[in-house]
């Protein structure tokens, strides 16, 4: 009788399928082309980036959408496991959160309504300016550590920041170059850059400290797909460009 309970309970064993791992994904789908959301489908950069990791690590990735201010705390209240919203690694926090490798080199730009782009020639002509940034954004960070950041007047936003610029509402918007460059050219919006990315920015895969094995299981997906191509590739397709890798090493 004993064995064949036994039996009956490897059967069962062997029947029961072995469940996935989820990784849960913060974005906000409003970071174009990185997140957004198009004919009601989430998609850009991030979120092929993301596919691809759950593919080779065998995990089924949820995307959990939210405003931008809120991705932080959700990391931390543990709803959510990482961020993908082109989240810049910085000393604050990497204080709090132990980051994968970076997966995309940026820098910081402003962009102003076209035909202003040589009055407001970069961060220098900023002062006296209305500025507008994502609220909780390392932008919002970088503008507020310059050594005249209390001449600029910066404005903190959930979205609209480059309707509000091509109006006139505010003088100008800061936001990584990459994005802003695909803004520019999808938008009908009347908007240039102006001057040259005033700060290098690294952005990678936040995870809370007591998450060390999942994000090493990341950061080992990354090492591939940047070994075999396929994350230059995704970058060639949302963004035109090659922005993997540091500037030194093109």
């Amino acid at each position: 009788m004993l064995k064949a309970i036994t039996l009956a309970t490897t059967v069962a064993l062997l029947a029961t399928p072995v469940l996935s791992e989820t990784l849960r994904v913060g974005m906000s789908g409003g970071y174009f082309p990185f997140t957004f959301t198009r004919d009601d489908t989430l998609q850009g950069f991030e979120v092929d980036f993301l596919n691809e990791i759950g593919k080779r690590t065998d995990m089924d990735v949820e995307f959990v959408t939210m405003s931008f201010s809120g991705l932080i705390g959700a990391l931390e209240a543990d709803r959510i496991d990482t961020v993908a919203n082109q989240i810049t690694v910085t000393p604050e926090r990497e204080a709090k959160f132990d980051f994968t490798q970076p997966y995309v080199y940026d820098g910081a730009q402003v962009v102003v309504r076209k035909g202003n782009e040589g009055e407001i020639t970069g961060p220098e002509s900023l002062k006296g300016r209305s500025v507008a940034v994502n609220l909780g954004s390392n932008y919002e960070q970088l503008l507020r550590a310059l050594p005249y950041a209390s001449e600029i007047d910066i404005r903190t936003y959930e979205s609209n920041i480059e309707q509000d610029t091509a109006l006139g509402r505010v003088d100008a918007f800061v936001m990584d170059r990459v994005s802003s460059a695909q803004v520019i050219a999808e938008s009908p919006a009347p908007l240039a850059l102006a001057g040259e990315p005033f700060s290098e920015i690294q952005n990678a895969l936040p995870f809370r400290k007591d998450d060390a094995e999942l994000r090493d299981k990341v950061d080992a997906a990354i090492t591939a797909m940047k070994e075999d191509g396929t994350l230059t590739a995704i970058s060639e397709k949302w963004l035109k460009a090659d922005v993997t890798k540091p500037a030194a090493a093109e």
